[in-house]
């Protein structure tokens, strides 16, 4: 792949393309560890699953909420402030939960903090989910799973949060007992490596031949979570305002921004692509810039698409999610090599969130 000087000092950008060589590493060492196991003995029949982060993680969490309800294990996310704050709204008593708490560092503070209230006070037990090795966060859970060849040197959250969520997707196979799932899952990274090879040069060359005043990302269903996850990317990656709805949601109002400074990018899906598709119709003919991504795009679409991407994978769909995130990470380090940014080092960012006061 041709890539700038820009490019090339990036380890932003090589993390993001070391993702399939990496969720091999990581599941594989999952699959034989003792946190695993760990973590399977936690489940309860009838426990909610509730998964809690902040940032890119809390995105994560909505991911894996919806592949879990999509294994039949009833699930939510939350984010880590809402527990600290509004521990009552946030679980309910009476009920019985499993709380999943997901941090790449395991020194967020608000995640150490919720660990803590959902262990001493709550006396629930937690897995935690995290790409570091002997952190406070693991020290305060029952229960860890470390996808440690996943960590990374850039501030911003790339390799990390495809791998936790993979790591997460084969917990939920391990305890719904759906080996399919877990087949799926394995055999992702061996379809998503040439995808990496090819079609990151297509979307350089369209990022950097483009100015875009806005980006929106529209999703629905399982892919929601990773449109969020795309639009904090551009946001982070390249100082670009980003919002982010659900794809029918967006005729309700928002459309009235459209235009042809709007990049809108749709990750379509297979379960509801008709009712996508109208909507992908009606903003190209209201002057919009159009990126859609999907496993199958189909004809209609790309006559409404300046860019598509698509994916070909031969597993199921929720499987696949991690693959489509992909995308908005480079994104979103494209956009901002176009403005000049350098993505390793972002704008009134840290690596880590720890609050004054509070570890």
């Amino acid at each position: 792949m041709t890539v700038t000087s820009h490019d090339q000092a990036s380890h932003t950008l090589s993390e993001i393309l070391s993702q399939p060589q990496c969720w091999s590493a990581c599941l594989g060492q999952l699959a034989q560890s003792g946190g695993l196991i760990a973590a399977v003995e936690l489940a309860k029949p009838r426990a909610e699953w509730v998964f809690v982060g902040c940032g890119s993680s809390y995105y994560l969490a909505i991911v894996a909420a919806a592949t879990f309800t999509e294994l039949g294990l009833p699930a939510r996310s939350i984010p880590a402030s809402e527990i600290m704050l509004y521990p009552e709204l946030s679980l309910p008593k009476g009920r019985e939960y499993c709380p999943v708490l997901i941090s790449r560092s395991g020194l967020t503070s608000e995640v150490l903090r919720a660990a803590r209230l959902l262990e001493q006070e709550c006396d629930l037990r937690t897995i935690a989910i995290t790409c570091a090795d002997s952190s406070p966060l693991e020290s305060l859970s029952t229960a860890t799973l470390k996808m440690l060849a996943a960590d990374e040197q850039s501030t911003v959250m790339t390799r990390s949060f495809t791998s936790m969520l993979l790591g997460l997707q084969y917990l939920g196979a391990a305890v719904s007992g759906r080996e399919d799932f877990r087949s799926d899952l394995l055999e992702l990274p061996v379809q998503v490596k040439p995808l990496v090879e090819l079609m990151p040069e297509r979307l350089r060359g369209f990022a950097h031949s483009h100015s875009f005043a806005d980006y929106i990302f529209l999703a629905q269903g399982a892919l929601f979570g990773v449109a969020n996850e795309a639009m904090l990317k551009v946001m982070e990656s390249s100082c670009s305002y980003a919002q982010v709805f659900h794809t029918l949601e967006f005729r309700h109002g928002p459309k009235a921004i459209v235009g042809p400074a709007t990049l809108m990018t749709f990750f379509l899906s297979e379960s509801s692509y008709q009712h996508e598709l109208e909507v992908l119709e009606e903003m190209k003919r209201l002057g919009a810039a159009t990126l859609v991504i999907g496993n199958t795009v189909g004809a209609p679409a790309r006559k409404s698409a300046d860019l598509v991407i698509e994916l070909g994978l031969h597993v199921q769909e929720c499987a696949r999610l991690a693959a489509h995130a992909i995308w908005g990470q480079l994104l979103g380090v494209y956009a901002g090599i176009r403005k000049g940014l350098n993505p390793d080092s972002p704008n009134n960012l840290t690596r880590v969130v720890v609050l004054d006061g509070h570890h």
